[in-house]
């Protein structure tokens, strides 16, 4: 009865083990999602900070476009009215170009005017001439006829002066005229010329109001598009919150699940093991004895190493672990390692090959170092194949687990467990070892172990 409820008490612990395997993994997984969640969290507030820039963008842009669309009319305006002011200025150039040439049409008639006066001027002189030679024939009698004639002649001589000056200043006058004749059409036709600019600003201006138009258009068209995206972004980081925290909560729930399928496979293999010591025969006496066996031919081995002289006790105990260079997982060497490799190795090799259902024989110190494996778990590392090394190169390496711990601390005479053995990569398997007490010069080394399958 106590050696079934012992294999059941087994079957019950190779169970939690795998169970809690199987946690540890998808706590392993949840983990590594939740950090995954953590930098897409980070990835979303840093989203959510150039959302809001870009809304804050966005307004500022509404915010111009309307600034621009009020200048741009209030612009409109005052171009429309300079250019109207611009347009009247040049219909005014345009009238007085008329009024000039009236101008020249009166001095003209001034001119004649004047030259007729220059010529009745010249004929009085004549007949002030005429009128005073005859005053001389005349003597004595006409002496105040020719006082009269000379006075005649001095008025005429000074008629045809001024006719004359009026005739240069006439002159004169006519040339300033035409010249400023000439000026005001060279105006004139610039006017127009400004005139054709002023219909093509006025298609500017009408073109820059509609762009500006339709930017005040895309601009709000970007604000809704903006505010929606934001409402979104919002929307998905709170979401990643509220899904971090279930995350969070899912991964502590496995972590305690696994802790109490730990604890059960802990009181499963307390039961296992005080079954494995009562006088029942199992299906696990055979590893039993075969763990016995195999630690009592290692252990002779090694006192007798240790007597000869062939490996001092110190370097039985050495524990100064040097890494070998490179190797990934880590592995360690000490003073007993040649031994262990050269000796120990093919005692390991010819106990495995015992049984088909032995995965492995090995030595363990009191830290998990292993000094040496069988020979296909003793294969040189592959450099970049770390999940390849630590399933095939596991000497040297250091490995611990709750129930190697246990068999390294309490006392007895051999240990069985159920444990999980670490393949690297987050995969494991589950075994049932027997542990079996090192003890050399009276003091605990390590354990002997034989891992096989059930």
């Amino acid at each position: 009865m106590l050696a079934d409820l012992g294999e059941r008490s087994g079957d019950i612990a190779l169970q939690c083990s795998e169970t809690a395997g199987y946690l540890s993994r998808v706590n392993r997984r949840i983990q590594a999602d939740a950090a995954r969640l953590s930098e897409l969290q980070t990835n979303m507030d840093m989203l959510s900070a150039s959302q809001e820039e870009s809304v804050a963008a966005a307004q500022e842009l509404s915010l111009t476009a309307s600034r621009a669309g009020r200048i741009i009319a209030d612009g409109n305006d005052v171009v429309t009215l300079s250019l109207g002011e611009v347009a009247g200025l040049v219909d005014h150039v345009t009238g007085l170009e008329d009024r000039l040439r009236q101008f020249l049409s009166v001095i003209g008639a001034v001119g004649d005017i004047s030259e007729q006066l220059g010529a009745i001027a010249r004929q009085t002189r004549l007949l002030g001439v005429n009128a005073a030679i005859e005053a001389a024939r005349g003597g004595a009698a006409t002496m105040g006829f020719a006082v009269v004639a000379d006075e005649i002649r001095r008025l005429a001589g000074q008629a045809g002066e001024s006719a004359a000056s009026v005739g240069d200043k006439l002159g004169v006058l006519d040339r300033e005229a035409r010249r400023l004749i000439d000026g005001v059409e060279a105006s004139i036709v610039r006017g127009r010329d400004a005139g054709g600019h002023i219909d093509r600003l006025r298609m500017t201006m009408a073109e820059i109001a509609s762009l500006v138009t339709q930017f005040g258009e895309r601009s709000s068209a970007i604000m809704t598009c903006t505010d929606a995206a934001h409402a979104d972004v919002s929307a998905l980081r709170q979401g990643l919150t509220e899904f971090s925290q279930s995350a969070s909560e899912s991964a502590g729930r496995v972590d305690a699940a696994r802790g109490q399928l730990e604890g059960l496979e802990g009181m499963a293999n307390d039961m296992l093991n005080r079954a494995a010591h009562g006088p029942q025969r199992t299906r696990n006496s055979r590893y039993i004895a075969l763990a016995e066996d195999g630690a009592e031919e290692v252990s002779a081995r090694i006192e007798q190493a240790v007597k000869v002289g062939e490996l001092g006790l110190a370097d039985l105990f050495d524990t100064d672990y040097r890494q070998i260079e490179g190797s990934d997982p880590p592995q360690f060497r000490t003073a007993m390692t040649g031994f262990a490799d050269a000796v120990l190795r093919p005692m390991l090799d010819r106990h495995t090959g015992q049984d088909s259902a032995i995965v492995g024989c090995c030595l363990i110190d009191m830290q998990g170092w292993l000094p040496t494996h069988i020979s296909a778990r003793s294969q040189p590392q592959r450099p970049g194949a770390r999940d390849w090394n630590m399933q095939h190169a596991r000497n040297g390496q250091i490995f611990m687990d709750k129930q190697t711990r246990r068999a390294l601390d309490e006392d007895g005479d051999f240990f069985l467990f159920t444990y999980r053995q670490d393949l690297g990569e987050g995969r494991y398997r589950a075994l049932r070892s027997v542990f079996v007490p090192l003890m050399f010069g009276g003091k605990r080394w390590g354990l002997y172990e034989v891992g096989y399958l059930i």
